[in-house]
Parts: structure tokens; C-alpha cells; sequence
């Protein structure tokens, strides 16, 4: 494949655009400046560099963010900056998407992909993905209440009730509760048919991948093929 239209599926902008990256010798190859935008090569495995940062040929993005409390998954946030605008702009280019939401005060594990099947698969409620939250309630969290979520609770507007495929107490005020379901502010409305109040909420799982220690919030990384596996795996 040509290196400008290898860099245009990467999202370096244009055609137009990746060529005068490459003229401009801002690109290298193994280390050393190409400035032939026509020059081949093979994607698989392709690495390549502009102004030094690094890059990997990815047919498509997968990406995880430690997404923090005050971003909104939103293109066109409304009060709250986008967690977008975390994210290095050739990512935006190629149309890397939230895989579903979280909302502005909850924090945790974000989904990001321009694969539409993936999307697919991560949002649709069909597929049962298992969703693991810490959850930071304001009242001292009892049996019964323990007992409610993982039997069923009544919410407003469902025709049935909904359960919680795991919970734990992890300490008084603390519970690691697993969902299925893709229902609006679902644990939100669970704990409080529960008898108790959200006050913060934080998503550590999904499916068997697990939040990696090492992210801070506010920073993304690239998923590998080992992670993809674990998310298909039920948590």
C-alpha cells in the first residue's frame, strides 16, 4: 500500500494532507525519513513515525480509557468537556467511538473503537456483556439490601424486575455489583429501588478485562489481542 494512503487510514488527515507530512520529511520508516508518499509497503506489522511519535498500522482502533468524573461521552458535550478531547487527534479522524456511555460523574473503564461491529456486540443489551462496578453508596449497605439486588428490583417504567448477576459487600458502604442488562442509569436506579442512594460509581470490568492498575485517569491504551479475548469472556 502507497505511504499516504496508508497514513489516511491511520488518520493523518487527507490524502493531500498525509502526502505533505511525508514531503515535508516528517515521516519515518525504521528509523529513517521517507519522502516518497508513494513508496510500498505492507500494512501487517507496518510501524511507522511522524515528528518521532510513534505509530502501529491498526486496521482498526481499540482502544480503553480510564475515563475521569466532569467528561461527557459525547461529540457535542453540553456542560462538561468531552472525553474525546483526551484522545490524540488522529484517533478522532479515523472515528474512533465511545462504545456506549458513561455518564459525566461516573468513572472507570471506556470502550473506544471505529469497528462498528464491536460496537455493536458491546452495546447491544442481546448480548449480555457482564458490566462490573464499584459502587460507593451513602447509606451502610445491609443484607437485604444485598438480597434485593440479587433477586430483582422494581423499576419505574420495566415490565419485570431487573437482578444484579453478582454483588458482593466490599465494605460498609462500598459494593461490587455485576449487570447485563442495558438499561439508562441502571445501577443508579437499582440501588435506589434498593433503598439506598449512588453517591460514586466506578466501572473496574467488562466481560474478564479488568481496568488496568497502571492507567490513570484521563489516559488510554491500546488494547491487544489478549485483552479482546478477555472481553468476550464472561466476567
Amino acid at each position: 500500500m502507497e505511504l499516504e494512503r496508508l497514513l489516511r487510514s491511520q488518520g493523518f488527515g487527507s490524502r493531500p494532507e498525509c502526502r505533505a507530512l511525508i514531503c515535508s520529511g516528517q515521516v519515518s520508516v525504521g528509523g529513517i525519513q521517507c519522502e516518497d508518499p508513494y513508496a510500498q509497503f505492507d500494512p501487517e506489522g507496518f510501524v511507522f513515525s511522524i515528528d518521532g511519535e510513534l505509530w502501529s498500522y491498526r486496521k482498526f482502533a481499540y482502544l480503553v480509557l480510564n475515563k475521569p468524573a466532569g467528561f461527557e461521552c459525547s461529540q457535542k458535550p453540553r456542560h462538561h468537556p468531552s472525553v474525546y478531547s483526551l484522545l490524540p487527534r488522529p484517533l478522532l479522524t479515523r472515528g474512533v467511538q465511545a462504545v456506549g456511555r458513561l455518564d459525566e460523574d461516573t468513572t472507570g473503564l471506556l470502550l473506544l473503537s471505529d469497528d462498528g461491529q464491536f460496537i455493536h456486540t458491546y452495546t447491544s443489551p442481546k448480548k449480555k456483556i457482564a458490566k462490573v462496578y464499584d459502587v460507593s453508596v451513602k447509606h451502610p449497605v445491609d443484607t437485604l439490601q444485598l438480597e434485593a439486588l440479587l433477586s430483582g428490583v422494581q423499576l419505574n417504567d420495566e415490565p419485570a424486575s431487573v437482578a444484579a448477576t453478582a454483588c458482593e459487600i466490599r465494605s460498609q458502604r462500598v459494593l461490587r455489583m455485576t449487570v447485563t442488562a442495558g438499561k439508562y442509569h441502571l445501577v443508579k436506579r437499582m440501588i435506589a429501588a434498593a433503598g439506598n442512594r449512588v453517591e460514586a460509581l466506578n466501572r473496574v470490568a467488562i466481560g474478564a478485562f479488568e481496568l488496568p492498575l497502571s492507567l490513570a485517569p484521563g489516559q488510554w491504551m491500546w488494547l491487544q489481542a489478549a485483552d479482546l479475548e478477555r472481553l468476550s469472556l464472561p466476567g
